[in-house]
Formats: structure tokens, sequence, C-alpha cells
């Protein structure tokens, strides 16, 4: 989990580039709220997308709002001085609209405020609740236009305006040491399950049956219950490419089963990928998997700051292209973290940058008519010199 040094210093961090009159900060999107206090409720629990907010001051006192419900869902410690907690289900009433209940707290902190001007969240806090709140807050505006301070954002992306959730984004590129190591957990929790894989993948075995299998390895390996999506298909000379959740097609000698997949944790999250040959592989198979092996130690190799990431793209998808196989037919790897797919992007036309702090992964594939399909791919952090590969699973297809 996130740890309290983690969540105070990036609360450091965002009060250092909001300008200066600025004394409070309304956030409401849940990946924010975890990223700054360790709150977010339970996936796997029935308040799992239920809302909550954080009210944060220059001073550094921070305030989480939610209903008593959704705090009940927390499965970690919190990182917050205050808790405005609303009862919205008691066992004695009937409940009101949940997102009314949350409202309501807002109401509690009328005093908290006073005339200091702020910002909300936009994107994150409702129309209701910023109406709420600019009926007792000096809100200043919910833009903040990047040429109103020396912003050191060179990727901000925001299309002429820059709201408090941009910036926050801006900053969640490089992560601290809480969000490594909770990375890092994710990819030994997958690492399992692509192990297990090898173990099971055989003719016969559903698609399915590789997923429960699959799922039950990394879920052990984490110690707890977790999200675990992505692509459990088998392709083949009929059907060289294919993706998405698993179905009930039982696997056949010659099938290459791609295990694309990522273990979620308290909302952070790995990505990585092996292809397996049930059976043993074709002469075809072989060199589409040393393409594939190639391309991504080639483009691994490239991994630092400053390095453009199209050059990447172009890195890998040139071995392939010296192999026979043509072009990379898809993203060569993306930026890793809080959201899937997140920037840094790495396609043909990306403008963006690798940065210290990036966690990214690669992921070349071929997909070759009446032989079938496959990807490999790593996560790794990139340095200033270099990257380190985090995930340690064995690439192979045997």
């Amino acid at each position: 989990m996130l740890t309290q040094v983690g969540c105070r210093h990036r609360q450091q961090r965002l009060w250092q580039v909001i300008p200066e009159p600025v004394q409070w900060l309304l956030v409401g999107d849940p990946r924010h709220i975890q990223y700054l206090c360790n709150f977010r409720p339970n996936p796997v629990s029935f308040s799992s997308d239920q809302r909550s907010l954080l009210l944060l001051f220059r001073d550094g006192r921070t305030m989480l709002l939610a209903d008593n419900f959704t705090r009940r869902a927390a499965g970690a410690e919190i990182f917050a001085d205050q808790e405005v907690i609303v009862p919205w289900y008691t066992h004695r009433k009937s409940v009101i609209n949940r997102d009314d209940a949350l409202c309501e707290s807002l109401k509690e902190l009328r005093s908290a405020w006073g005339s200091m001007p702020g910002l909300l969240e936009p994107e994150g806090v409702s129309a209701k609740a910023a109406s709420i709140v600019s009926e007792f807050a000096n809100v200043s505006g919910q833009t903040m236009v990047a040429e109103h301070r020396d912003w050191h954002f060179p990727h901000l992306k925001s299309n002429g305006q820059t709201t408090l959730g941009h910036v926050i984004r801006s900053l969640r590129r490089s992560k601290h040491p809480d969000e490594v190591t909770l990375m890092r957990h994710c990819m030994q929790s997958a690492e399992a399950g692509q192990a297990r894989a090898f173990e099971v993948v055989q003719p016969g075995i559903s698609e399915l049956e590789v997923y429960l299998e699959v799922q039950k390895a990394a879920q052990q390996a984490a110690g707890s219950a977790c999200i675990i999506y992505g692509d459990f298909r088998a392709t083949n000379g009929a059907l060289h490419k294919a993706g998405g959740l698993p179905t009930g097609y039982r696997l056949q000698p010659g099938d290459l089963f791609i295990l694309d997949f990522s273990v979620v944790i308290h909302g952070y999250r790995s990505d990585i990928t092996n292809t397996i040959a049930v059976g043993t592989p074709s002469t075809a198979q072989m060199k589409q998997f040393e393409a594939c092996h190639e391309a991504l130690n080639s483009a691994a190799a490239t991994l630092k700051a400053g390095v453009e990431c199209r050059q990447v793209f172009e890195t890998a998808s040139r071995v392939l292209q010296q192999w026979g196989f043509g072009s990379l037919a898809h993203h060569a790897g993306h930026g890793l973290g809080l959201e899937h797919p997140e920037p840094p992007i790495i396609v043909p036309e990306s403008d963006d940058v690798l940065e210290i702090g990036d966690i990214i992964t690669l992921e070349p594939g071929c997909y070759v008519p009446g032989v079938g399909g496959m990807r490999f791919e790593h996560n790794y952090l990139i340095g200033e010199q270099d990257a380190e590969q985090l995930s340690q699973h064995r690439i192979g297809l045997i």
C-alpha cells in the first residue's frame, strides 16, 4: 500500500505547482484521492464505485469526506488529518441518494473554507457538489492557465486549459518509492500467474480454465482478493490475432495462447505478457518468437530519460521488419500506474519523452496469417542513464 511519507510528499509536490493565491483544493477523482491520502474503497466490495472527496489546505491539513459505508470499504490505512463521515446507511432508516449524502458532508465544513480562494477538480467533483461549495466558499475558478506561472510540465496536454486534474495527472508520471513498491507487488503476483500458466496450458484445456488457474495463483501470491484482467486467448493459423476475455474454446495442438494481463492491487497495476505454445512449436512459430524477443530486448536497451517514445517504437518495429514480418502492428508500449494505459505512449507519432520515474511496459508483437500471433512484455522503471526491468517472468514459448 501507499505510505504516509509518500502521500505527504505528493501533497507537498502538488502545492509547489499551484498558484500562490490558492489556499485550498477539493479533489474528487478516486485515483487522485488515493494518490494523495491512500483512501480507496476495495474494488471487490459493495462500495467499490462510490464517490468520496478530499479537501486539502496549503498549510498541510487534509480532510476526507465520505459516507459511512464507503469509509468501511477502505482496505488500508488512510492518511488524512480529519475524516467527515456522513451516516448514510444506519440499518434503521431508509437511505437517501448516496451522492446527496456526500454533499451533506460539504455543508458540515462551511466554516473550514472561510474567505480563502481555492480550486475544485472539475473532472472529479460533481456539479451539485461544486454548486454547494460555491455558496459559501471562494472558488477562484475551475481552470488554471499554464502561463499563470512557470509550470514545469513539458508534457502537460490540456487543449489550452489547465485544470487541477491535469496537474495531478502530470505529477503522476514520476512514481514515488511507495508506488514502485506497490507496483512490484502487482508484478510479482502476475509472475505467479504466468508460471502457473506454463504448468496448465496443454491440449484440451479451455481458455476459461487457464484463466481461473492463473487468477488463483496470482491472488494467492498477492495475498488478497484483487482484480485480474486482460487477454487470455488462443491464436492459430485460422485466427492469427485475438484478444479479450477467455472463452470456452479448448486449446488444440499448434495453438499459441496469449496471456497479456494485469494484476490490480489497491488501484495500481502490472501489465505483463507471455505466449505459450500448445504442444511443440513449429519452425515458423519459433522464428516469430525470436523476432519478438529481439524486438523486446532491442527496445529495452534504448530506455532512459530523455529518449523520444517514437524512437523506442521505431527500434522495436525495425527489428520485426529485419526478420521479414513488417512493421509493428500496434503500440510498442505505454505508461502504467493508476490507469491503463497512461502516458507516456510508445507509438509512431508520439510526442512523449521518457522521464525519470516513468514506469512503462514494452510489448512488441507479431501476427502471421496461417501461423498465429504472439507478443511478449516486460515492465521497466526509467532512470537517468538506463532502465530497471521490474518484471521477472520467464519469456518463452515452452
